[in-house]
């Protein structure tokens, strides 16, 4: 580059240039970067675009979601898949894939579970680095996901994370680190939210000094679609890329702070340095570039095979002896549902139903059955042919699950229940026939008062385009299930820890829980579960012996005791030993390794998991920085976090001597008991009074989502609310949630100049608001007034850019 970038250059490279695309200055040599969504397949939209999984993509391997990989343990699994995802996205001319995602599940209600891997950020954190690792091996960047504390769908892009330090860091922050430090990623994605009153693409201390000055990253943070607020403060922050195109909003704003001295030249610089650095970092695709759609189908298939958990297996029923006959029961069977809705969703090089696979599978089909209809209510003749069916066969499978309105980008679960037909037309079959096997479709769990009804119970979470042909692999016995649950089922909705405070509906989202996030709840509250974190069973069985501390890590010998190879996951936790009463609250047992082992029958190995940096730290918010307690500390190995089956205590020497541990200031949080905190207890836990969870009546602001239009001073901003509300819910009862129409509801008025192409500026936005606020006239005249001058400052713009950078 002979020459130096010109302001408006700069400027212009921090924001896109198409909805998927950044922009060129060909004269420096900087190209065009193409992003993609790629959690688990390419989603490359060269026509009409846009960010949710509406429009036509380019076909490609649609493998297992993340919530499936992460039952499988298997950090070098997940960077095959990751690897497969960055040949595809060379393929396909792709330099940054958007993923994966690795948000924590706080809740099984949020919407986007399905997307990310655990309720665990270790096991979180191990896993996304694989795919990291993975994709970035192919030459494509990747970008993991959404930072930090995005926890809920509802009002996503208008709420504010209110969540205490130690928490953040080491639950809901502690993924990315691993991520960070073991993947490299060359970007990270920031999230719509805000996060203790500062939105995330513009929080210094969440982009510059946690991300960047604490962890080394040193790539380019990009926004979510339309989740740039204040452009001015992003680039101050460490925000680099505003995504997609907002026409040249941004950009004016940018070079007015500058010229006005509000924003320096050196934080400009540091952003553009970073895009241009991204640049050179990923390679340039090659056109000849050729994707094995086979071979991905089968590592698909694997994944699958690997991942799928057996819930429950009474007397052996599985695995299913050659020539079985078996009824197939459940719409799923024909139709699968094998991934998300929303940005996620992939279009398959092929799919594979249950139908097409049981040929192979050595079964004999006596029937197919569809027995209830997607999102409807009970159908009596679709419940007596399935009945049918079922006396006549040795076996019903019945394929069960949620659909696809249940779980969805935009947009909370309700309840944790199956469909009431479903549960219905189980009842019916065990009537007839006490050998009904269930096989579940869905990204989450779900509540299982109905299992009593069925002999065995296997979830395949949601399998990609190979999933229906895995799943037929376990049952019959070709594969010994090895997956284990990444993720607690619980009895029912309200046992769960953020069941009062999630989701929020207010303008903040409370994290009155604290770190007793899923398991480290259950078990320190003791509260029943009906599967815990890590359990899955298998075909054989294993025992644990011999555990050895030492000051590197543990040591035992595992053993296959059973008639069949299969593979374990061995779980490492840690906690205070139970006879120390002092140091800081924490939970009883934490996940701080696993080892997932592969072994022929009657095979013994030793295995060896090490202690690392994160294994017996804390943060501490009286010294501002991770500190580990000398003492006693409980080593425990085992099946999962309920089935300790060795273990020790261990003398650590720290960098700090356990104290009181405010226990006195916290008592809920010393016990477990969260479910009802209150306000004065989440203040001390904060360091500072909770901010007012609901908006100060008055006009309605930038930061306010379309939803409250129901309060605006205007009539017809209140009329275009409730035609809002009627179109969603006719989508609803079609059983076909409309994704755009969910995003305008819950977007922020802010987000309609982010997502416009530079139709809409923000000052038209403002303006917009000030007819909404009851003032038609005055605010129609400054809405034209904006609309033109913002229709010149775009030509303007575009033909000096155009005229610099050729």
């Amino acid at each position: 580059m002979d020459e130096p970038l010109t302001l408006l250059e700069k400027a212009a490279l921090l924001s896109g240039g198409t909805v998927w695309q950044t922009r060129a200055v060909p004269r420096a040599g900087i190209r065009a970067l193409w992003f993609a969504d790629g959690p688990h397949g390419i989603r490359k939209q060269t026509g009409s675009a846009d960010h949710l999984g509406l429009g036509a993509s380019q076909k490609a391997t649609c493998f297992p979601t993340a919530a499936t990989v992460a039952n499988s343990w298997d950090p070098e699994l997940a960077e095959k898949v990751g690897e497969a995802l960055g040949a595809e996205a060379a393929a396909q001319g792709v330099d940054v894939l958007l993923g994966p995602g690795l948000n924590i599940k706080r809740s099984p209600l949020c919407g986007r579970d399905f997307e990310y891997f655990s309720e665990d950020p270790y096991l979180a954190g191990k896993l996304a680095a694989g795919y990291v690792r993975g994709i970035q091996s192919q030459g494509v960047s990747a970008c993991p996901k959404h930072f930090a504390a995005n926890s809920q769908e509802l009002r996503r892009m208008a709420s504010d994370s209110v969540v205490d330090e130690r928490t953040l860091r080491e639950i809901y922050l502690t993924g990315f680190e691993i991520a960070v430090r073991e993947g490299h990623p060359h970007t990270v994605m920031s999230s719509y939210n805000k996060l203790n009153g500062t939105y995330a693409h513009e929080n210094h201390w969440l982009l510059s000094r946690v991300l960047r000055d604490e962890w080394g990253f040193d790539g380019a943070v990009v926004s979510d679609w339309g989740g740039g607020n204040d452009p001015v403060a992003a680039v101050r922050a460490g925000g680099t890329l505003e995504m997609p195109s907002s026409g040249f909003d941004s950009v004016e704003r940018i070079l007015r702070a500058v010229e006005r001295g509000e924003l320096s030249e050196a934080d400009l610089d540091a952003r553009v340095a970073e895009v241009v650095a991204l640049g050179g970092r990923v390679e340039r695709p090659s056109a000849t570039q050729r994707v094995d759609e086979a071979a991905h189908h089968e590592l698909a298939r694997d994944v699958v095979a690997q991942s799928a958990v057996l819930l429950k297996n009474e007397d052996g029923l599985l695995p299913l002896a050659p020539g079985t006959r078996v009824a197939v029961v459940g719409d799923f069977a024909a139709t699968p549902r094998y991934q998300g809705a929303g940005s996620s969703l992939v279009n398959p090089f092929r799919l594979v139903t249950t139908l097409d696979a049981l040929p192979a599978s050595g079964l004999e089909l006596v029937e197919y059955a569809q027995g209830f209809t997607r999102g409807g209510a009970g159908d009596a003749t679709l419940v007596a042919q399935a009945v049918r069916a079922a006396q006549q066969a040795d076996v019903v499978l019945a394929y069960l699950g949620l659909d696809e309105i249940s779980e969805v980008e935009g947009r909370d679960r309700a309840h944790l229940r199956l469909p009431s037909a479903q549960v219905e037309l189980l009842a019916a079959l065990a009537e007839v026939n006490e050998h009904v096997v269930v096989v579940l479709s869905g990204g989450g769990v779900v509540e299982t008062e109905w299992l009593g009804r069925c002999q065995a119970l296997l979830h395949g979470y949601l399998g990609g385009q190979a999933g229906a042909e895995a799943v037929l692999d376990i049952l019959v016995g070709k594969v010994n299930p090895s997956g284990r649950l990444a993720e607690t089922y619980p009895v029912r909705l309200e046992d769960t820890p953020a069941h009062r405070y999630h989701p929020s509906g207010g303008v903040t989202a409370e994290y009155r829980e604290g770190p007793y996030v899923g398991y480290r709840y259950y078990a320190t509250a003791e509260v029943p579960v009906a599967f815990p974190f890590g359990f899955g069973l298998s075909y054989t069985a294993f025992a644990y012996s011999d555990l050895e501390i030492g000051a590197t890590g543990a040591a035992f010998t595992l053993t296959n005791t059973g008639s069949v190879a299969g593979a374990e996951v061995a779980q490492l936790y840690v906690g205070r030993d139970p006879s120390s009463t002092a140091g800081v609250v924490r939970p009883i047992r934490e996940l701080k390794g696993f080892a997932k082992v592969a072994l022929a029958p009657g095979e013994s190995t030793r295995v060896v998991i090490p202690f690392d940096e994160y294994t017996f730290r804390h943060f501490s918010t009286a010294t501002g920085r991770w500190e580990v307690e000398s003492g006693r500390y409980s080593i425990q190995v085992g099946a999962s976090v309920e089935d300790i089956r060795l273990s020790a205590t261990h003398e650590v020497t720290g960098t700090v001597e356990p104290t009181a541990g405010r226990r006195e200031d916290l008592p809920h949080y010393a016990s477990g008991e969260i479910t009802n905190v209150p306000d004065e207890e989440f203040a001390a836990l904060l360091g500072h009074p909770a901010p007012p969870t609901s908006r100060v009546r008055g006009p309605l602001r930038l930061d306010d989502p379309l939803a409250a239009m129901t309060e605006a001073a205007s009539p017809l901003a209140r009329l275009a609310h409730r035609v809002l509300v009627r179109l969603i819910a006719r989508a609803d009862a079609k059983g076909r949630p409309d994704l755009n129409l969910l995003f305008i509801y819950w977007e922020p008025f802010r987000a309609i100049a982010k997502m416009t192409n530079g139709l809409v500026s923000t000052a038209m936005v403002e303006a917009l608001l000030v007819v909404v606020n009851g003032h038609a006239f005055r605010g129609i005249g400054a809405l034209v007034r904006a609309a033109v001058a913002n229709n010149r400052m775009n030509r303007r713009l575009r033909r000096e850019l155009a005229a610099v950078s050729h």
